[in-house]
């Protein structure tokens, strides 16, 4: 089996999907492929989450809010949902999530950390059942 490919998905493509492939990317390094993107996407990640994600070590201040395309769904293995409801496409054959997030929009640190604690453990999880029997 190659490498397993992960897309998160959110509708703004600004804070929990963003989190998400930043401790993914970060945790899991080149063993799963990251992808994220928005069903419409804001026009930058939000700062909340960025401060958020650097107080762990994790810097996101450069990435970008991404559409979300078929190919992108396509192309990943498992897709994790965030609240984008009907407006994610399905694919048959793809595994697919839906974490139940509180959306960070809008919201200070205070109120991000703890969705940003959440979002490392369900990606713990994620990459301890996508590496199980990898070699590395």
């Amino acid at each position: 089996m190659g490498t397993p490919s992960v897309l998160f998905v959110c509708v703004h493509n600004a804070g929990r999907s963003q989190m998400a492939a930043g401790f993914l990317t970060a945790l899991a390094g080149d063993r799963i492929e990251v992808r994220s993107a928005g069903s419409a996407p804001a026009e930058r990640v939000n700062p909340a989450a960025v401060a958020a994600m650097a107080e762990v070590g994790i810097d996101i201040s450069t990435e970008n809010p991404k559409i979300l395309t078929a190919e992108a769904v396509q192309a990943s293995d498992v897709v994790i949902t965030m609240g984008c409801g009907d407006t994610c496409p399905v694919f048959p054959g793809k595994s697919y999530r839906d974490w139940v997030l509180d959306d960070p929009a809008g919201q200070g640190l205070e109120a991000v950390r703890p969705i940003r604690d959440e979002i490392r453990a369900k990606v713990e999880a994620l990459i301890a059942e996508l590496t199980i029997g990898s070699v590395h």
